[in-house]
């Protein structure tokens, strides 16, 4: 039958596609009013910005996941889509840069309470596995089609309207989202597994720490942050300063990266065919090196040009994807039902870490050394990341769970085999994933979780 045949999940992925493309004019909009307020120091406001951002996801998104279940969720998401619209309405009006910190602070905060609870709805109304699977694969689509989509609607309405007004677009789509999830039913959430956000991240970095293929992940996101932050820290400044762009040459440019991430992310699944996600992430590692390395000798350059910023941004993009695209399954397979929500909360955190070493370089770094100082820290640590990533995650047999496509355990399946993500790497039984069991809460508390964290790079993309 499919996720969309229920009707509260139509509405809710409908509000979810509405504010989406709010936030993604946020994201091109902000840039345009950083460099509007700063100027030159513009990649400063956005590093500082993004960094509140980071420190506030790391931080309420998983009390928001562990608390939620004591609050009325519809209400709850209406009042977060309330608020974000209101805070974005007054952006048009800054002059000072701590404005900015305050407003888009308040802003991030609520959207990092908001997408964890919205994620944790789509379990309770659709109980089957495999229609629950299509509803986040669905969701994850969005995700992705907002990093090129957002920037091209930008692009496009720059070139009729002044950029302040993309912040009242940005609003509707809040206001719209607010409506839609209005109209769904949204069940309340059951009661929550026992131990806190604390008690999760912990476990979950435990597990990081000694399991080879969630170790090789850590580095992962390292490539990951210190090529993207490139993109999302100074793609305004360096089409204003260095190439002469306009306002919406800046909106294309980041269209360029959104690109690379789009078609490469349509192609993931095919190469997950063919290949272990460990080759397909480290080659995404790989990927995303070469484009920060690219950048670096860009900047370098005495004429700089377009086409090879375009060129060096879907690079960025595509390697994102790759490096992106398959951690759901790695971090799946490397823990047992029970500990996946400990895993992916770990992943949340652990990712996050890594965008808040790669933002303040990008931002003050550019801004104190020039980008050809800055970029090389930045590519350097991209190096490191694609480096080690392969020394801490080791090949496996062929039979692993990594290394092959494991069929879906079917509802009549006693168990499934997994590994446990125990020290010495042997597996243990665990109980079949059913819908309603501790074990289905645990991973659709993980899937969201993800959601956030790709939700995340998404926007450096």
């Amino acid at each position: 039958m499919g996720p969309f045949a229920h009707r509260d999940f139509r509405l809710l992925f409908s509000a979810q596609i509405v504010a989406l493309l709010g936030t993604g004019l946020t994201t091109v909009a902000l840039g345009l009013l950083a460099y509007k307020v700063a100027g030159s120091s513009a990649a400063v406001v956005l590093g500082t910005a993004l960094t509140i951002k980071m420190v506030l996801y790391v931080v309420i998104a998983p009390l928001a996941a562990a608390y939620v279940d004591r609050l009325p969720r519809r209400a709850f998401l209406v009042a977060l889509d309330v608020v974000r619209a209101g805070i974005v309405l007054a952006l048009p009006f800054v002059t000072e840069v701590w404005q900015i910190y305050v407003l888009i602070g308040t802003l991030q905060a609520a959207s990092a309470a908001f997408t964890p609870t919205f994620q944790a709805v789509i379990p309770d109304i659709i109980t089957d596995e495999r229609e629950y699977t299509t509803a986040l694969s669905a969701s994850q689509v969005a995700y992705t089609m907002e990093s090129l989509v957002s920037p091209v609607v930008a692009a496009v309405a720059l070139l009729v309207i002044e950029f302040d007004v993309l912040f009242v677009g940005t609003a509707v789509g809040f206001v719209a989202s607010a409506l839609l999830v209005l109209r769904a039913t949204v069940p309340d959430a059951r009661t929550a597994p026992s131990g806190g956000p604390a008690d999760r991240i912990l476990s979950g970095v435990r597990l990081f720490a000694r399991t080879p293929s969630l170790r090789g992940v850590f580095a992962v996101n390292f490539a990951v942050a210190a090529a993207g932050s490139i993109v999302v820290v100074n793609t305004v400044n360096y089409v204003r300063d260095r190439l002469g762009g306009n306002e919406s040459q800046v909106a294309w440019m980041l269209a360029a990266s959104g690109g690379g991430t789009l078609l490469v992310a349509l192609a993931v699944p095919r190469l997950l065919d063919r290949f272990p996600a460990r080759v397909v992430m480290l080659t995404g590692a790989a990927v995303l090196t070469a484009a920060a390395v690219g950048a670096v000798a860009m900047a370098a350059a005495a004429t700089p040009s377009w086409a090879l910023t375009a060129a060096v941004w879907f690079a960025s993009g595509a390697g994102s994807a790759m490096a992106i695209t398959p951690t759901g399954t790695v971090l799946r397979a490397a823990a047992a039902p029970s500990d996946v929500a400990a895993v992916f909360a770990a992943q949340f955190s652990l990712s996050h870490l890594a965008w808040l070493v790669a933002y303040p370089i990008g931002g003050w770094g550019a801004d104190r050394f020039g980008l050809v100082p800055a970029w090389a820290v930045l590519a350097g640590i991209a190096a490191a990341g694609a480096v080690l990533a392969p020394a801490l995650w080791r090949r496996v047999p062929a039979k692993s769970v990594l290394e092959s496509t494991v069929p879906a355990a079917s509802d009549s399946a006693p168990a499934a085999t997994a590994p446990s993500g125990t020290a010495d790497g042997t597996a243990e039984r665990v109980p079949a994933l059913v819908p309603g069991s501790t074990a289905w809460s645990h991973t659709a508390a993980a899937g969201g979780t993800l959601t956030e964290c790709q939700c995340t790079c998404g926007h450096a993309a």
